[in-house]
C-alpha cells in the first residue's frame, strides 16, 4: 500500500478488511502441505506422492474415458477387451503449482458472522497459500478486486509467498470506503485468466460466492478443469442462505439503507431460492467435471475447513464423482 494510504489497524476496521499480521497468522502449524499425512522428506520434485489422483509419473489405476481427458494417456489394450474407451490415471509428483483465486469484489464486502466475506475469503487463501508452501509447493494465483485481476506467478520462495499473502490483505482493503466501478471484473474474466495461467497438473483453488456464476462462467470453468485440478471454496453468510425471523431489517452498504422485508412468505421463499440456485449451479458444475466443493461460513474457522486431509477426501470423492 502506498504510504498515503488509510491506516486499517484500528479496531474500527476489525473484520471489515483484511491485515497483512492476521494473514500471518493464519498459517497453520505442523502441516505437510496437500500432498501427504506424513513427514516431508524433501523440498524438491518428486519427494513424496501426492493422494490426488491426476497427470503424473507413477501410474495408479484405470478408468472409463470422460470428455477432456488426454487422449495421449488412453489404455488401448483395456479398451479393446471392454468395448468401451478407458484412460489411465497417474499418482501426481509431490512438486507441483498451486494456483489461489481470491475474490474480493464489492458483492465479497458483506457479512454478518465475524467478519465481511472477503477477509474470509482473504484467511481461506491464506491457509492454503502457507499449508502448501509448508508441503513444498509452488505458490502463486489470481487476486479479484473491484477494479483489476492481480497475477502472481507460482513461487517456492518465502518472501515470494509472503507478497502473495501481503496482496490478499490489500485486495480486501482496496476501494474500501470510496465508490466502486459498476463494471468490475467478472468470474468468467477470471477464470480466462487463470487457464492461461495454469499448466497441466497444477492444484487450483478458488475463493468466491460466485455470485456472477453464469453460463460463461461455467464455460470458462470447465475450460480450466481439463489441465487442473480445482476445488471450489464457496464463501457465504448465514443471512445469503435464509433470511431471519420475521420482521423488517434495515440493510446498508455504509451509505444507503434500504429494508429487508421478512414478513411475507412469498419473500422469504424466493430469497432462500436465489442462494440455493446459485449454490446448486456451481456444485453441479463441480461435480460433472470431477472437482471440489465446499462450503465456509463467516464465523467458521478457515483453518479447520481447509485441513490438508478434510481437503483430500473431498478432492477424492469429486474424482470419483
Amino acid at each position: 500500500m502506498s504510504p498515503s494510504a488509510p491506516d486499517y489497524s484500528g479496531p474500527a476496521f476489525t473484520g471489515l478488511v483484511a491485515r497483512l499480521d492476521e494473514l500471518i497468522a493464519a498459517r497453520p502449524g505442523g502441516r505437510d502441505g496437500f500432498g501427504t499425512s506424513g513427514r516431508v522428506r524433501t523440498r524438491q520434485m518428486g519427494g513424496y506422492r501426492s493422494p490426488f489422483r491426476g497427470r503424473g509419473m507413477e501410474f495408479d489405476e484405470v478408468r472409463a474415458y470422460q470428455p477432456g481427458d488426454d487422449i495421449r494417456t488412453i489404455d488401448w489394450r483395456v479398451t479393446a477387451r471392454t468395448g468401451r474407451t478407458h484412460t489411465k490415471l497417474f499418482q501426481e509428483e509431490r512438486e507441483r503449482p498451486v494456483l489461489i483465486l481470491m475474490d474480493a469484489r464489492a458483492f465479497m464486502r458483506f457479512g454478518t458472522r465475524a467478519c465481511f466475506k472477503s477477509v474470509l475469503a482473504a484467511k481461506a487463501a491464506a491457509v492454503l497459500a502457507w499449508t502448501s508452501m509448508d508441503g513444498g509447493d509452488r505458490v502463486g494465483g489470481l487476486l479479484v478486486t473491484p477494479y483489476a485481476l492481480k497475477v502472481f506467478s507460482a513461487e517456492r520462495s518465502r518472501s515470494r509467498v509472503l507478497g502473495f499473502v501481503k496482496g490478499m490483505a490489500e485486495a480486501t482493503q482496496v476501494g474500501f470506503g470510496a465508490e466502486l466501478p459498476e463494471a468490475e471484473p467478472s468470474l468468467a474474466e477470471a477464470f480466462a485468466r487463470l487457464r492461461h495461467a495454469a499448466r497441466p497438473g497444477t492444484l487450483v483453488f478458488i475463493v468466491s460466492d460466485f455470485h456472477d456464476f453464469d453460463g460463461e462462467a461455467a464455460k470458462e470453468l470447465n475450460r480450466l478443469s481439463h489441465h487442473a485440478h480445482i476445488t471450489n471454496v464457496f464463501i457465504y453468510d448465514a443471512l445469503e442462505a435464509a433470511t431471519p425471523a420475521r420482521g423488517a431489517y434495515p440493510v446498508s452498504d455504509g451509505e444507503a439503507v434500504a429494508t429487508l422485508d421478512a414478513d411475507r412468505d412469498a419473500v422469504r421463499q424466493a430469497y432462500a431460492r436465489r442462494f440455493a440456485m446459485r449454490r446448486e449451479a456451481v456444485e453441479e458444475a463441480a461435480r460433472s467435471r470431477g472437482m471440489s466443493f465446499l462450503m465456509l461460513r463467516t464465523g467458521e474457522d478457515p483453518a479447520e475447513a481447509l485441513h490438508p486431509e478434510r481437503l483430500a477426501r473431498k478432492m477424492r470423492a469429486g474424482a470419483a464423482a
